[in-house]
């Protein structure tokens, strides 16, 4: 399936924002999702399926100080 991840085209296996998550090696609590424009709450992840084109910007959390 294609998605446009953060403004790129790419290639994915994952079904779900769940599986897309580990696909790319992230960290769940550290990562915010917005779903063709709308934002994903973590507790729905596992549950939002992923569609061929769909519009996935992702934010990593960096801590610091």
């Amino acid at each position: 399936m294609q998605i446009l991840l953060n403004g790129d085209t790419t290639s994915t296996n994952a079904t779900t924002l769940g599986e897309l998550v580990i696909e790319l090696g992230l960290e769940e609590r550290m990562i915010a999702i917005e779903r063709n424009l709308e934002v994903v709450p973590k507790s729905q992840y596992k549950d939002t399926r992923l569609c061929d084109n769909d519009r996935i910007e992702l934010v990593h959390m960096i801590g610091g100080g």
